[in-house]
Protein backbone atom coordinates (compact mmCIF):
# COMPACT_ATOMS: atom_id res chain seq x y z
CA UNK A 1 0.00 0.00 0.00
CA UNK A 2 1.46 3.36 -0.99
CA UNK A 3 1.61 6.12 1.59
CA UNK A 4 -0.40 9.30 1.12
CA UNK A 5 2.17 12.07 1.69
CA UNK A 6 -0.01 14.61 3.50
CA UNK A 7 -2.40 12.25 5.28
CA UNK A 8 -2.04 11.77 9.05
CA UNK A 9 -0.77 8.36 10.09
CA UNK A 10 -4.04 7.42 11.76
CA UNK A 11 -5.88 7.77 8.41
CA UNK A 12 -3.37 6.04 6.18
CA UNK A 13 -5.19 3.35 4.23
CA UNK A 14 -8.50 5.20 4.21
CA UNK A 15 -8.35 6.37 0.60
CA UNK A 16 -11.11 6.63 -1.99
CA UNK A 17 -13.76 4.06 -1.16
CA UNK A 18 -14.57 1.12 -3.39
CA UNK A 19 -18.12 2.49 -3.61
CA UNK A 20 -16.83 5.52 -5.51
CA UNK A 21 -14.81 3.28 -7.81
CA UNK A 22 -17.71 0.96 -8.56
CA UNK A 23 -20.24 3.77 -9.00
CA UNK A 24 -17.89 5.48 -11.47
CA UNK A 25 -17.53 2.16 -13.27
CA UNK A 26 -21.32 1.89 -13.51
CA UNK A 27 -21.54 5.32 -15.13
CA UNK A 28 -18.64 4.68 -17.50
CA UNK A 29 -20.06 1.37 -18.73
CA UNK A 30 -23.79 2.15 -18.56
CA UNK A 31 -24.21 -0.69 -16.08
CA UNK A 32 -26.96 -1.24 -13.53
CA UNK A 33 -25.58 -0.14 -10.16
CA UNK A 34 -26.38 -2.73 -7.50
CA UNK A 35 -23.27 -1.74 -5.59
CA UNK A 36 -24.16 1.31 -3.50
CA UNK A 37 -27.12 0.99 -1.17
CA UNK A 38 -29.56 3.72 -2.03
CA UNK A 39 -33.16 3.40 -3.25
CA UNK A 40 -34.14 4.63 -6.70
CA UNK A 41 -37.72 5.55 -5.79
CA UNK A 42 -38.95 8.62 -3.89
CA UNK A 43 -39.98 8.46 -0.27
CA UNK A 44 -43.56 8.80 0.99
CA UNK A 45 -45.45 11.88 -0.15
CA UNK A 46 -46.40 12.68 3.44
CA UNK A 47 -42.70 13.23 4.15
CA UNK A 48 -41.63 14.87 0.88
CA UNK A 49 -44.49 17.37 0.93
CA UNK A 50 -43.48 18.65 4.37
CA UNK A 51 -39.91 19.22 3.15
CA UNK A 52 -41.13 21.08 0.06
CA UNK A 53 -43.32 23.31 2.20
CA UNK A 54 -40.45 24.04 4.60
CA UNK A 55 -38.06 25.22 1.87
CA UNK A 56 -38.25 28.99 1.52
CA UNK A 57 -39.21 29.49 5.16
CA UNK A 58 -37.15 30.10 8.28
CA UNK A 59 -36.46 26.35 8.27
CA UNK A 60 -33.72 27.18 5.73
CA UNK A 61 -31.72 28.81 8.53
CA UNK A 62 -29.76 27.20 11.35
CA UNK A 63 -31.90 24.86 13.42
CA UNK A 64 -31.11 24.51 17.13
CA UNK A 65 -27.84 22.70 17.80
CA UNK A 66 -29.41 19.51 19.23
CA UNK A 67 -32.06 19.49 16.48
CA UNK A 68 -35.50 21.05 16.30
CA UNK A 69 -37.75 20.34 19.31
CA UNK A 70 -40.32 18.98 16.84
CA UNK A 71 -37.95 16.33 15.51
CA UNK A 72 -36.46 15.42 18.89
CA UNK A 73 -39.96 14.94 20.28
CA UNK A 74 -40.91 12.81 17.26
CA UNK A 75 -37.79 10.64 17.67
CA UNK A 76 -38.52 10.05 21.36
CA UNK A 77 -42.16 9.18 20.59
CA UNK A 78 -41.12 6.84 17.78
CA UNK A 79 -38.58 4.98 19.92
CA UNK A 80 -41.12 4.58 22.73
CA UNK A 81 -43.81 3.42 20.30
CA UNK A 82 -41.72 0.78 18.53
CA UNK A 83 -39.03 -0.14 21.08
CA UNK A 84 -40.56 0.63 24.46
CA UNK A 85 -37.67 2.89 25.43
CA UNK A 86 -38.32 6.26 27.06
CA UNK A 87 -35.96 9.15 26.26
CA UNK A 88 -36.30 12.79 27.28
CA UNK A 89 -36.33 14.75 23.99
CA UNK A 90 -34.64 17.71 25.66
CA UNK A 91 -31.64 15.93 27.18
CA UNK A 92 -31.49 12.41 25.76
CA UNK A 93 -32.00 12.91 22.01
CA UNK A 94 -29.52 14.50 19.58
CA UNK A 95 -30.12 15.10 15.85
CA UNK A 96 -27.06 14.49 13.65
CA UNK A 97 -25.98 14.64 10.01
CA UNK A 98 -26.94 11.05 9.39
CA UNK A 99 -26.02 8.02 11.45
CA UNK A 100 -22.42 8.32 10.21
CA UNK A 101 -21.93 11.60 12.05
CA UNK A 102 -23.61 10.20 15.17
CA UNK A 103 -21.20 7.27 15.17
CA UNK A 104 -18.14 9.39 14.43
CA UNK A 105 -19.05 11.97 17.06
CA UNK A 106 -19.57 9.11 19.54
CA UNK A 107 -16.09 7.76 18.88
CA UNK A 108 -14.52 11.22 19.16
CA UNK A 109 -16.37 11.96 22.38
CA UNK A 110 -16.13 8.62 24.17
CA UNK A 111 -12.83 7.04 23.05
CA UNK A 112 -9.41 8.12 24.30
CA UNK A 113 -6.29 7.48 22.21
CA UNK A 114 -5.27 3.87 22.76
CA UNK A 115 -8.71 2.75 23.95
CA UNK A 116 -10.00 -0.40 22.28
CA UNK A 117 -13.34 -0.66 20.48
CA UNK A 118 -14.86 -4.13 20.14
CA UNK A 119 -17.03 -4.76 17.07
CA UNK A 120 -18.23 -7.53 14.82
CA UNK A 121 -16.74 -7.85 11.35
CA UNK A 122 -17.41 -7.48 8.48
CA UNK A 123 -18.13 -3.86 9.36
CA UNK A 124 -19.71 -0.86 7.67
CA UNK A 125 -16.75 0.98 6.22
CA UNK A 126 -17.00 4.21 8.22
CA UNK A 127 -16.54 2.43 11.57
CA UNK A 128 -12.82 1.81 11.23
CA UNK A 129 -12.22 5.39 10.09
CA UNK A 130 -14.24 6.82 12.99
CA UNK A 131 -12.28 4.78 15.51
CA UNK A 132 -9.00 5.78 13.84
CA UNK A 133 -9.91 9.48 13.99
CA UNK A 134 -10.46 9.08 17.73
CA UNK A 135 -7.10 7.37 18.09
CA UNK A 136 -8.77 4.13 19.14
CA UNK A 137 -7.81 0.56 18.39
CA UNK A 138 -10.13 -1.96 16.73
CA UNK A 139 -10.73 -5.34 18.34
CA UNK A 140 -12.80 -7.23 15.74
CA UNK A 141 -14.90 -10.32 16.39
CA UNK A 142 -15.42 -12.35 13.19
CA UNK A 143 -18.86 -13.32 11.95
CA UNK A 144 -18.95 -16.62 10.07
CA UNK A 145 -21.27 -16.95 7.04
CA UNK A 146 -23.69 -19.81 6.57
CA UNK A 147 -23.30 -21.96 3.45
CA UNK A 148 -24.60 -19.97 0.46
CA UNK A 149 -27.96 -21.17 -0.92
CA UNK A 150 -28.87 -22.73 2.45
CA UNK A 151 -32.34 -21.53 3.37
CA UNK A 152 -32.60 -20.03 6.83
CA UNK A 153 -28.84 -19.88 7.34
CA UNK A 154 -27.56 -17.01 9.49
CA UNK A 155 -24.18 -15.53 10.25
CA UNK A 156 -22.81 -16.61 13.63
CA UNK A 157 -19.92 -15.84 15.97
CA UNK A 158 -17.99 -17.79 18.56
CA UNK A 159 -18.70 -16.52 22.09
CA UNK A 160 -15.07 -17.26 22.95
CA UNK A 161 -13.96 -14.82 20.24
CA UNK A 162 -16.13 -12.10 21.75
CA UNK A 163 -14.75 -12.65 25.23
CA UNK A 164 -11.18 -12.78 23.94
CA UNK A 165 -11.63 -9.42 22.18
CA UNK A 166 -12.34 -7.66 25.48
CA UNK A 167 -9.04 -6.70 27.09
CA UNK A 168 -8.34 -4.31 29.98
CA UNK A 169 -7.93 -1.57 27.33
CA UNK A 170 -11.48 -2.04 26.00
CA UNK A 171 -13.66 1.04 26.36
CA UNK A 172 -16.64 0.49 24.12
CA UNK A 173 -18.51 -2.14 22.11
CA UNK A 174 -19.97 -1.02 18.78
CA UNK A 175 -22.91 -3.19 17.68
CA UNK A 176 -24.70 -2.98 14.33
CA UNK A 177 -28.02 -4.81 14.19
CA UNK A 178 -29.67 -5.27 11.73
CA UNK A 179 -26.19 -5.69 10.32
CA UNK A 180 -24.66 -4.21 7.17
CA UNK A 181 -23.23 -5.83 5.07
CA UNK A 182 -24.36 -9.34 6.15
CA UNK A 183 -28.08 -8.71 6.69
CA UNK A 184 -27.84 -10.49 10.05
CA UNK A 185 -30.30 -9.72 12.86
CA UNK A 186 -28.69 -10.50 16.20
CA UNK A 187 -30.86 -12.88 18.19
CA UNK A 188 -32.01 -12.34 21.76
CA UNK A 189 -29.63 -15.07 22.92
CA UNK A 190 -26.71 -13.35 21.17
CA UNK A 191 -27.69 -10.00 22.67
CA UNK A 192 -27.88 -11.57 26.12
CA UNK A 193 -24.26 -12.63 25.67
CA UNK A 194 -23.29 -9.15 24.46
CA UNK A 195 -25.01 -7.68 27.51
CA UNK A 196 -23.16 -10.05 29.81
CA UNK A 197 -19.81 -9.12 28.30
CA UNK A 198 -20.55 -5.38 28.35
CA UNK A 199 -21.65 -5.43 31.98
CA UNK A 200 -18.82 -7.67 33.19
CA UNK A 201 -16.20 -5.42 31.56
CA UNK A 202 -17.95 -2.13 32.36
CA UNK A 203 -18.02 -1.12 28.68
CA UNK A 204 -20.06 1.53 26.96
CA UNK A 205 -22.30 0.28 24.15
CA UNK A 206 -23.07 2.10 20.90
CA UNK A 207 -25.72 0.48 18.70
CA UNK A 208 -26.25 1.30 15.03
CA UNK A 209 -29.90 0.46 14.28
CA UNK A 210 -30.53 2.33 11.02
CA UNK A 211 -32.15 -0.74 9.41
CA UNK A 212 -34.49 -1.33 12.36
CA UNK A 213 -37.65 -1.35 10.21
CA UNK A 214 -36.22 -3.35 7.28
CA UNK A 215 -36.40 -6.86 8.78
CA UNK A 216 -37.75 -9.91 6.96
CA UNK A 217 -39.25 -13.37 7.43
CA UNK A 218 -40.58 -12.71 10.90
CA UNK A 219 -37.13 -11.96 12.35
CA UNK A 220 -37.31 -9.62 15.34
CA UNK A 221 -35.08 -6.62 15.89
CA UNK A 222 -34.38 -6.37 19.62
CA UNK A 223 -32.69 -3.13 20.69
CA UNK A 224 -29.86 -3.96 23.07
CA UNK A 225 -30.80 -1.00 25.25
CA UNK A 226 -33.95 -2.86 26.30
CA UNK A 227 -31.91 -5.57 28.02
CA UNK A 228 -31.44 -5.36 31.81
CA UNK A 229 -28.62 -3.06 32.82
CA UNK A 230 -27.87 -1.70 29.35
CA UNK A 231 -30.11 1.35 28.99
CA UNK A 232 -27.90 3.49 31.23
CA UNK A 233 -24.71 2.71 29.27
CA UNK A 234 -26.03 2.55 25.68
CA UNK A 235 -26.14 5.13 22.91
CA UNK A 236 -28.74 4.17 20.27
CA UNK A 237 -28.08 5.51 16.76
CA UNK A 238 -30.85 5.74 14.15
CA UNK A 239 -31.62 7.46 10.86
CA UNK A 240 -34.47 8.46 8.62
CA UNK A 241 -32.56 7.79 5.39
CA UNK A 242 -33.26 4.08 4.99
CA UNK A 243 -36.75 4.19 6.49
CA UNK A 244 -38.01 7.00 4.23
CA UNK A 245 -35.83 6.46 1.13
CA UNK A 246 -34.12 9.80 1.74
CA UNK A 247 -30.50 8.79 2.14
CA UNK A 248 -29.26 12.12 0.76
CA UNK A 249 -31.00 14.16 3.44
CA UNK A 250 -28.60 12.86 6.10
CA UNK A 251 -30.91 13.13 9.09
CA UNK A 252 -29.83 10.82 11.89
CA UNK A 253 -29.96 10.80 15.66
CA UNK A 254 -28.53 9.43 18.86
CA UNK A 255 -30.56 8.58 21.95
CA UNK A 256 -29.26 7.61 25.37
CA UNK A 257 -28.71 8.72 28.94
CA UNK A 258 -28.19 12.46 29.24
CA UNK A 259 -24.45 12.31 30.14
CA UNK A 260 -23.66 10.17 27.09
CA UNK A 261 -25.71 12.38 24.75
CA UNK A 262 -24.12 15.52 26.20
CA UNK A 263 -20.66 14.10 25.51
CA UNK A 264 -21.55 13.26 21.91
CA UNK A 265 -23.18 16.67 21.44
CA UNK A 266 -19.89 18.32 22.47
CA UNK A 267 -18.08 16.60 19.60
CA UNK A 268 -20.94 16.93 17.11
CA UNK A 269 -21.21 20.71 17.48
CA UNK A 270 -17.69 21.09 16.07
CA UNK A 271 -18.34 18.78 13.12
CA UNK A 272 -21.42 19.93 11.19
CA UNK A 273 -22.83 22.07 14.03
CA UNK A 274 -26.31 21.70 12.52
CA UNK A 275 -27.80 20.29 9.31
CA UNK A 276 -30.87 19.64 7.19
CA UNK A 277 -33.10 22.45 8.45
CA UNK A 278 -36.01 21.91 6.01
CA UNK A 279 -35.74 18.14 6.28
CA UNK A 280 -36.06 17.94 10.05
CA UNK A 281 -39.82 18.67 10.12
CA UNK A 282 -40.26 16.23 7.23
CA UNK A 283 -38.55 13.39 9.09
CA UNK A 284 -40.62 14.25 12.16
CA UNK A 285 -43.75 13.77 10.04
CA UNK A 286 -42.42 10.47 8.75
CA UNK A 287 -41.73 9.09 12.21
CA UNK A 288 -45.40 9.64 13.06
CA UNK A 289 -46.72 7.66 10.06
CA UNK A 290 -49.06 4.76 10.91
CA UNK A 291 -47.74 1.28 11.61
CA UNK A 292 -48.91 0.11 8.19
CA UNK A 293 -46.22 2.22 6.53
CA UNK A 294 -43.40 0.56 8.44
CA UNK A 295 -44.68 -2.98 7.95
CA UNK A 296 -45.32 -2.17 4.30
CA UNK A 297 -41.77 -1.05 3.52
CA UNK A 298 -40.36 -4.22 5.07
CA UNK A 299 -42.79 -6.40 3.12
CA UNK A 300 -41.99 -4.66 -0.15
CA UNK A 301 -38.24 -4.86 0.38
CA UNK A 302 -38.49 -8.55 1.30
CA UNK A 303 -40.20 -9.17 -2.04
CA UNK A 304 -37.38 -7.36 -3.85
CA UNK A 305 -34.85 -9.39 -1.92
CA UNK A 306 -36.55 -12.59 -3.06
CA UNK A 307 -36.48 -11.45 -6.69
CA UNK A 308 -32.77 -10.71 -6.62
CA UNK A 309 -31.76 -13.77 -4.59
CA UNK A 310 -33.68 -16.08 -6.91
CA UNK A 311 -32.13 -14.40 -9.94
CA UNK A 312 -28.61 -14.58 -8.57
CA UNK A 313 -28.99 -18.25 -7.75
CA UNK A 314 -30.47 -18.98 -11.18
CA UNK A 315 -27.41 -17.29 -12.68
CA UNK A 316 -25.16 -19.73 -10.85
CA UNK A 317 -24.17 -17.33 -8.07
CA UNK A 318 -24.63 -18.98 -4.64
CA UNK A 319 -26.32 -16.39 -2.44
CA UNK A 320 -26.82 -15.87 1.29
CA UNK A 321 -30.37 -14.59 1.72
CA UNK A 322 -30.31 -11.81 4.36
CA UNK A 323 -32.64 -11.42 7.33
CA UNK A 324 -32.69 -7.63 6.92
CA UNK A 325 -31.21 -4.51 5.25
CA UNK A 326 -30.71 -3.73 1.54
CA UNK A 327 -28.08 -6.32 0.66
CA UNK A 328 -27.40 -9.93 -0.31
CA UNK A 329 -23.99 -11.60 -0.31
CA UNK A 330 -22.76 -13.89 -3.10
CA UNK A 331 -19.95 -16.46 -3.00
CA UNK A 332 -18.10 -16.06 -6.32
CA UNK A 333 -15.68 -18.97 -6.01
CA UNK A 334 -17.74 -21.08 -8.40
CA UNK A 335 -17.49 -18.51 -11.21
CA UNK A 336 -14.22 -16.77 -10.29
CA UNK A 337 -11.57 -19.49 -10.18
CA UNK A 338 -9.24 -17.61 -7.83
CA UNK A 339 -12.11 -16.47 -5.58
CA UNK A 340 -11.13 -12.83 -6.00
CA UNK A 341 -14.27 -10.77 -5.37
CA UNK A 342 -12.61 -7.50 -6.34
CA UNK A 343 -11.52 -8.89 -9.71
CA UNK A 344 -15.01 -10.30 -10.20
CA UNK A 345 -16.60 -6.89 -9.52
CA UNK A 346 -14.21 -5.04 -11.80
CA UNK A 347 -14.97 -7.44 -14.66
CA UNK A 348 -18.72 -7.72 -14.04
CA UNK A 349 -19.74 -4.49 -15.85
CA UNK A 350 -18.17 -5.73 -19.09
CA UNK A 351 -19.38 -9.29 -18.62
CA UNK A 352 -22.96 -8.52 -17.57
CA UNK A 353 -23.61 -4.77 -17.41
CA UNK A 354 -24.10 -4.95 -13.62
CA UNK A 355 -22.09 -3.45 -10.76
CA UNK A 356 -21.64 -4.98 -7.31
CA UNK A 357 -19.23 -4.32 -4.42
CA UNK A 358 -16.46 -6.68 -3.25
CA UNK A 359 -17.15 -7.56 0.37
CA UNK A 360 -13.51 -7.82 1.34
CA UNK A 361 -13.55 -4.07 1.99
CA UNK A 362 -15.86 -4.64 4.96
CA UNK A 363 -13.25 -6.58 6.93
CA UNK A 364 -10.71 -4.78 9.06
CA UNK A 365 -7.09 -4.29 8.05
CA UNK A 366 -5.32 -7.59 7.71
CA UNK A 367 -8.53 -9.64 7.66
CA UNK A 368 -9.76 -8.91 4.11
CA UNK A 369 -9.06 -12.49 3.06
CA UNK A 370 -11.95 -13.63 5.25
CA UNK A 371 -14.36 -11.97 2.82
CA UNK A 372 -12.26 -12.04 -0.32
CA UNK A 373 -14.63 -14.50 -2.06
CA UNK A 374 -17.81 -12.57 -1.22
CA UNK A 375 -19.59 -9.86 -3.20
CA UNK A 376 -22.46 -7.63 -2.06
CA UNK A 377 -25.48 -6.82 -4.25
CA UNK A 378 -28.16 -4.23 -3.33
CA UNK A 379 -31.83 -4.99 -3.94
CA UNK A 380 -33.35 -1.63 -2.88
CA UNK A 381 -34.19 -0.87 -6.52
CA UNK A 382 -37.27 -0.69 -8.73
CA UNK A 383 -38.77 -3.93 -10.00
CA UNK A 384 -37.79 -3.21 -13.60
CA UNK A 385 -34.19 -2.52 -12.57
CA UNK A 386 -33.93 -5.77 -10.63
CA UNK A 387 -35.58 -7.71 -13.46
CA UNK A 388 -33.12 -6.32 -15.99
CA UNK A 389 -30.15 -6.98 -13.70
CA UNK A 390 -31.28 -10.57 -13.22
CA UNK A 391 -31.74 -11.01 -16.97
CA UNK A 392 -28.22 -9.69 -17.64
CA UNK A 393 -26.68 -11.94 -15.01
CA UNK A 394 -28.56 -14.93 -16.40
CA UNK A 395 -27.27 -14.21 -19.90
CA UNK A 396 -23.75 -14.02 -18.49
CA UNK A 397 -24.23 -17.42 -16.86
CA UNK A 398 -25.54 -18.93 -20.09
Amino acid sequence: MSREPYLADRLQGFGTTVFAEMSALAVATGSINLGQGFPDTPGPAEVLDVARAAIGTMADQYPPGPGTPELRTAIAAHVRRFRGLAFDPDTEVLVTAGATEALTAAMLALVEPGDEVVLFEPVYDSYAAAVAMAGGVLRPVPLSPPPADTEGGVWTFDPADLRAAVTPRARLLLLNTPHNPTGKVFSRAELDLVAEVVLEAGLLLVTDEVYEHLVFDGAEHVPAATLPGLRERTLVVGSGGKTFSTTGWKVGWACGPAPLVAAVRTAKQFLTYVNAGPFQPAVAAGLALPDAYFTGIARDLQRRRDVLVAGLRAAGLPTISPQATYFAMVDVRGVQPDGDGLAFCRALPERAGVVAVPAGVFWTAGHADLGRHLVRFAFCKRDEVLDEAVARLTRMSA
